[in-house]
C-alpha cells in the first residue's frame, strides 16, 4: 500500500510537470532596444518602453513600430537607467504614466511622467514626481508601476547606496503610494512627518523591479533583487520595513560574507520566498484567467540571470509552497510580462524579442 501510494505521488508530480511545460511561445515581435516596459492599448496594438531607446506604438500583426516622441533632453539612458517602466493610465481615457532616469543636478534620479496617447503619439508630455536619491550611481532606479482603484504604487531601488534602504528623507529603497496626479496619498504613514518623504508607503527594499497590485484580494506584491543570493518575493504591507540592508539572505560581491549576519528581524517583514542563488527577477504579475488553467492564481516573475519564467504557487496563507520554470530553452533574458484585453500572456526579453505565450488547449 505505502509502495502504490508512492507510485500515486510521482505520476501526480510528473503529470504536473507535463502540464506547465507544455506552454508553447510565439514570437511575435523582434529588433527592439531593451524593450523594459509593456502595455496593452488594445489586443492589437502595444505600448513599448526601450530602455536605451525609445517609447513605441507596435501593431503586432504587422510588426509596425511607431516612434511616440523624441526623447527629452534630460533622459539619462545609461547603465541601469533609460526608459523604465510604462502604463496605461486607470484612472482618465488615453492617460499613460511612464516612468525613467532623469538627469537633475544631484544626479540621475528615477521619474514619474504622464501622457496623452493621441493618434499614435504622445502629446502634452508632464513629469509629475522626480524622487530624490542623493546619489549620482547608474545603478537600482526600480521603477515598476501598479495600480489599485485610487492610487498609484511605484517601486524605487536604494540606487547603490545601502543607507537608503533604512532612510526616509529619500525615495530610495521604497515603494510610494501616490495619487493620480503623483502627489503623496493623503493616508499614507509618513505623510505630515517633517523631514521625511510623505510618498513612501514601505522601505527597507534594495531593488524592487517587480510591482503587482492584485485587485481580487487587494494585496500588494513586490519583487527585488538581492545582491549574491537572496531576491525576495514580499507582501507590501502600509508602512513596514522591509529590512535591506539590515537583514539579507545575500552575500557580498567581493567575497564569500554575508551582507548581514541577520536574516530576520523584529519589526522586519519576512519576506514570502527568498531565492538562493539569485535568479535576478524583472517583473513580476499574479495571473487570474481561464487561457492558462495551469497558471491561475499563481505568481509568474521573469528572471535575467537563470533567463526563464519562474512560477510560484502560494497556499492559503500566502506562502510559496511550490515552484516551477518555464521558457528555459530559450535562453533569453526575460524582462516584463503582461496579459492582454483577451487574456493572452507577453513578454519581452533583453534580446529584443517579445513573445506571446499560447492559451493552453482548454477540452
Amino acid at each position: 500500500m505505502y509502495r502504490l501510494f508512492n507510485i500515486i505521488i510521482v505520476l501526480i508530480f510528473f503529470s504536473s510537470q507535463v502540464q506547465s511545460s507544455s506552454l508553447q511561445v510565439e514570437k511575435v515581435v523582434s529588433g527592439l532596444s531593451i524593450p523594459w516596459g509593456m502595455a496593452f492599448i488594445d489586443n492589437e496594438h502595444l505600448l513599448v518602453s526601450e530602455r536605451n531607446g525609445h517609447l513605441l506604438v507596435i501593431d503586432i500583426k504587422s510588426q509596425k513600430k511607431i516612434k511616440l516622441m523624441d526623447n527629452p533632453t534630460d533622459l539619462y539612458a545609461a547603465g541601469q537607467g533609460g526608459w523604465l517602466d510604462i502604463a496605461l493610465s486607470p484612472f482618465e481615457r488615453n492617460k499613460v504614466y511612464v516612468t525613467y532616469s532623469r538627469d537633475t543636478t544631484s544626479g540621475p534620479d528615477t521619474t514619474l511622467a504622464v501622457f496623452e496617447f493621441d493618434s499614435n503619439r504622445a502629446i502634452r508630455f508632464k513629469n509629475l514626481l522626480t524622487t530624490t536619491s542623493f546619489s549620482d550611481t547608474s545603478r537600482h532606479f526600480g521603477s515598476r508601476l501598479a495600480f489599485s482603484d485610487e492610487h498609484i504604487f511605484m517601486s524605487i531601488g536604494d540606487r547603490g547606496i545601502r543607507e537608503n534602504g533604512q532612510s526616509l528623507s529619500t525615495h530610495a529603497g521604497s515603494i510610494l503610494r501616490l495619487s493620480p496626479d503623483g502627489s503623496p496619498a493623503k493616508n499614507n504613514p509618513f505623510i505630515d512627518k517633517s523631514s521625511l518623504q510623505e510618498e513612501i508607503y514601505s522601505f527597507g527594499h534594495r531593488n524592487p523591479q517587480g510591482l503587482f497590485y492584485d485587485k481580487k484580494t487587494r494585496d500588494l506584491w513586490s519583487i527585488e533583487h538581492g545582491p549574491r543570493g537572496g531576491d525576495e518575493i514580499n507582501l507590501i504591507k502600509k508602512g513596514a520595513n522591509y529590512g535591506w540592508p539590515i537583514t539579507s539572505h545575500g552575500k557580498e560581491y567581493w567575497g564569500p560574507f554575508d551582507v548581514s549576519e541577520l536574516r530576520e528581524k523584529e519589526g522586519v517583514e519576512s519576506p514570502k520566498k527568498v531565492y538562493i542563488p539569485s535568479i535576478a527577477p524583472s517583473s513580476l504579475m499574479l495571473y487570474r484567467g481561464d487561457n492558462y488553467p495551469e497558471l491561475d492564481g499563481k505568481l509568474l516573475a521573469p528572471a535575467l540571470k537563470l533567463m526563464h519564467i519562474n512560477v510560484i504557487t502560494l497556499n492559503e496563507n500566502k506562502q510559496a509552497i511550490d515552484e516551477h520554470r518555464l521558457f528555459e530553452d530559450l535562453k533569453e533574458r526575460i524582462r516584463h510580462i503582461i496579459v492582454s484585453p483577451d487574456d493572452e500572456l507577453f513578454f519581452s526579453t533583453d534580446q529584443g524579442n517579445i513573445f506571446k505565450i499560447l492559451p493552453s488547449q482548454v477540452p
